[in-house]
């Protein structure tokens, strides 16, 4: 049996309510005594839980961080789904897919989780090769959202673009040197976005094989955006712009 730390307030408390049978154990800090914790103890102790008493020096050792804030549960590895077709056969509505190529910070595929899971991707998309996986830090920082959101990382990234445009999957690349704006493009079908990591942005090959590059407008000084800002941006103007088409 796999399993994985998971640490802090939003990561414990998604687990406890989406898959409580999934944890092993809960660690915490004895010293904290508030509100906030006692409700995530009394949801343990009815769960049928085992609590162990802990403090701030044992917690950190569990997770790697002061950044606990009291709580480490040793929780399964849970596999949401077993393929990106199996993902997509059961989508509800039309499929929308977010892509990260070449993430490897895992405070922002946490952010970029979260994201996802609050605009209702079907499904996240990275390479094997340079890029994060799921962690206790991406746990923490996606407030449980990597509980949720389908993260599947494939061995050919580029192969995965093109079968997601065997399905009808429009993929659209955010690049700052695409000429076409972001608020220039119907985004209301089924439609796959794709990220680049800061900096480098994306691969090449990856650039080449989208449909469509297009831009986000930048009227200040900043030539460009958080990754994970960018993914919130993007993310909900699909959002938007199927909310309006289904009002329509």
């Amino acid at each position: 049996m796999a399993t994985q730390m998971l640490f802090g307030f939003h990561a414990v408390t998604v687990r406890l309510k989406t898959a409580p049978k999934s944890v092993v154990e809960i660690h915490h800090d004895v010293a904290r005594r508030d509100q906030r914790m006692r409700q995530l103890l009394d949801r343990a102790v009815n769960a049928g839980m085992r609590l162990i008493d802990s403090d701030d020096e044992r917690l950190k050792k569990l997770c790697g961080t002061h950044r606990h804030q009291g709580v480490v549960a040793r929780a399964e590895v849970i596999a949401l789904s077993h393929s990106l077709d199996d993902t997509l056969d059961a989508a509800e509505g039309d499929p929308l897919v977010l892509v990260l190529d070449g993430i490897t910070d895992p405070h922002n595929l946490g952010a970029c989780l979260r994201v996802a899971d609050g605009a209702g991707v079907h499904a996240v998309v990275a390479p094997k090769d340079h890029a994060v996986g799921l962690n206790a830090t991406v746990a923490k920082v996606s407030s449980g959202a990597s509980d949720t959101v389908p993260y599947m990382m494939v061995t050919n990234l580029a192969r995965s673009l093109n079968e997601l445009k065997e399905r009808n999957i429009r993929v659209i690349g955010l690049s700052d040197a695409a000429t076409q704006s972001l608020y220039e493009v119907d985004l209301s079908g089924p439609v796959a976005l794709v990220f680049g990591a800061e900096g480098s942005g994306m691969r090449q090959l990856t650039a080449k094989t989208c449909d469509l590059l297009v831009s986000l407008p930048m009227h200040g000084a900043v030539e460009s955006l958080n990754v994970s800002v960018a993914t919130g941006i993007c993310l909900y103007e699909v959002v938007r712009q199927r909310s309006k088409s289904n009002s329509a």
